[in-house]
């Protein structure tokens, strides 16, 4: 049975949407950005057109006119009995709105470490070995296993292999450890903005999720987080604590305290992606937050090597893994072995790697943030020391409207809201210092003339005092 969106949410997921003309193709737009952000399901019953015609205040032409560049597109279906009905988004609809030979600085991934190739041609060297082999693993190769636990080791949280399952990346262990751990509408206490795909993830177990604001400059709101564990008492609480995504901020041991004591005092186990903590770009970050405690930690290679290569691992106690284990097999079979394998070289060459990537996305911030100053000084661009984005914030509520003009021109970003788990970041966008610097230049000069036309006849705010992490939700 489709879900049903009513006119009155649509709304207010459309937000400033009215920002180019003819009104048709802009509201259809504005729906396209929303299903391409996810932001509406696939087989969502849109309102019918006098519905939201009458929300927004428009004619039915208009609407219909919408609908209908929707379903040319291939975003919309027309089902009877249920009206006009968002669509899977394959390849094929996506490409129809998207210029794939333009930016894409929707996926904040890195290119790959030059030295991968090589490692890789070491690795396909030994193939007879490796095809002796069954091809996979459920819980991992014991020489992988084993190094990525001296590396916990080395950094203060003793880790034997036993703790230690490899996963075909990061988002397969959240979707395991979601499966195994939560049942329908157990609380999820979860960072507002947060990764899209972790909230996706625990959406899709049934759970309700509970939203504690963290901002780039005035980080986690620990009174917020506080009385959530206190009046929800959520089976887990997601955290990404070094260099989170997408505000780059590094979790300060006072803050990582209070969130340990507050998940012990109401029993609920912390979740700790550490997949951007290894990228420090510059600068003090802090002591490493949650060394001790028995929470579990997610990791993987593809921030730091490659997002095409898919490992990643949990750590967590000895129960815990024999659990994930016996439930996996629900969802795959295994690791595959010549993963495993380059997988094994590169751990060993972790120290050597990272370095080299710090410099990579060194260049990339530091070329982002001089372009935004000179073209945008209006916007307030946070001071980062890691991680792979940048959370600017933009002083008006027209992320999605700026991200829809600028698609239409080339760069495609994803807007404030894809990142929120109540609502709203309208006035905040993700902007990623991973491409080239040519790249990231290019892509500020698209963002300033698509932020003049956005703006145009818009009553901007005066610059006033920053937001608190609370009132940066707007």
């Amino acid at each position: 049975m489709d879900s049903r969106l009513s006119a009155r949410a649509l709304v207010e997921l459309l937000g400033l949407w009215r920002t180019s003309e003819p009104a048709f193709d802009a509201l259809a737009d504005g729906i396209r950005l929303l299903c391409l952000d996810n932001r509406i399901a696939p087989e969502t019953a849109l309102p019918a057109e006098r519905e939201l015609a009458a929300a927004l205040g428009v004619s039915r032409t208009t609407v219909a006119a919408a609908y209908r560049g929707l379903r040319a597109t291939g975003h919309i279906v027309s089902r009877q009995g249920s009206g006009s009905v968002t669509r899977p988004l394959g390849r094929t609809a996506a490409a129809r709105w998207f210029d794939h030979g333009g930016i894409d600085l929707q996926q904040a991934s890195p290119p790959a470490w030059p030295g991968l190739p090589a490692v890789i041609a070491e690795v396909a060297g030994s193939a007879t070995s490796l095809v002796s082999r069954s091809g996979y693993d459920i819980l991992g190769h014991a020489e992988l296993r084993a190094a990525i636990a001296d590396r916990y080791t080395v950094q203060g949280i003793d880790t034997v292999p036993e703790q230690v399952m490899v996963t075909n990346g990061a988002q397969h262990a959240l979707n395991l450890i979601a499966g195994t751990l939560l049942r329908r509408a157990d609380r999820v206490l979860i960072e507002t903005p947060t990764y899209p795909h972790a909230a996706e993830t625990f959406r899709r177990a049934g759970s309700r999720l509970v939203g504690v604001p963290v901002d780039a400059r005035h980080g986690w709101d620990l009174d917020r987080a506080v009385q959530a564990f206190s009046r929800t008492a959520p089976v887990l609480a997601y955290l990404m604590p070094q260099f989170q995504n997408p505000t780059g901020r590094w979790m300060s041991t006072e803050e990582s305290s209070v969130f340990a004591r507050a998940a012990h005092d109401a029993g609920s186990v912390l979740l700790i992606d550490e997949t951007t903590a290894d990228l420090r770009v510059d600068g003090p970050a802090g002591p490493a937050p949650f060394t001790t405690g028995p929470w579990i930690r997610v990791g993987s290679l593809g921030k730091s090597v490659w997002g095409g290569l898919r490992i990643g691992w949990i750590r967590a106690d000895g129960d815990l893994i024999r659990r994930l284990r016996a439930a996996r097999t629900s969802h795959d079979l295994g690791t595959p072995d010549l993963e495993q394998a380059i997988a094994t070289r590169v751990v060993a060459r972790l120290d050597e790697i990272l370095p080299q990537r710090s410099a990579l996305l060194r260049t990339g911030r530091d070329t982002l943030t001089t372009a935004l100053a000179a073209a945008l000084p209006e916007w307030s661009v946070p001071e980062v020391h890691g991680g792979v984005a940048l959370w600017v914030e933009l002083g008006a509520p027209l992320s999605s409207a700026l991200v829809m003009d600028a698609t239409r021109h080339g760069l495609h970003l994803s807007a404030g809201p894809r990142f929120a788990v109540e609502g709203g970041h309208e006035r905040h966008l993700r902007i990623p210092f991973t491409a080239e610097a040519r790249e990231l230049a290019r892509a500020v000069d698209i963002l300033e003339e698509s932020w003049r036309r956005v703006t145009a006849g818009v009553d901007l705010p005066a610059a006033g005092p920053r937001p608190t992490p609370a009132e940066a939700l707007v």
